[in-house]
């Protein structure tokens, strides 16, 4: 299991289905959040709703989120790790575009570092 006591800051982010189940909105729809993490300090860099209708964030929400994720320290990190399973293809490539190394790997090996941004946000939203 990865520690975030592994990673130094802005070393590795990781991109991760923030809720278990759709949001239900009555104006919009449902939809799933999508959040980049720093793997060393677990600060939400970014996140992004996305239609649960869409298997995966769009070309478009991907180059946000790693846009807004570089704000913060005017970096990219050198990986990013995807939980294998989850739809991403599009935030992967991107990354890969910029020069970001792809991890995947299975989400249980990433809960130290995403289980409390998940934790809260069920608590906040349920």
């Amino acid at each position: 299991m990865l520690q975030s006591d592994q990673f130094d800051v802005n070393e590795a982010w990781v991109v991760f289905k923030l809720n278990d189940q759709p949001i239900h909105t009555d104006q919009d729809g449902d939809f799933n959040v999508f959040a980049l993490i720093d793997a060393a300090s677990c600060f939400i860099l970014s996140s992004s709703p996305v239609l649960a209708t869409s298997v995966e964030p769009s070309k478009l929400d991907s180059r946000r989120l790693l846009k807004q994720g570089k704000a913060h320290k005017k970096k990219r990190p050198k990986k990013l790790f995807v939980p294998s399973g989850q739809p991403a293809e599009l935030l992967a490539a991107e990354a890969k575009r910029l020069g970001i190394s792809v991890v995947y790997i299975p989400e249980d090996q990433l809960f130290a570092i995403i289980g409390e941004a998940r934790k809260g946000f069920r608590e906040r939203f349920g």
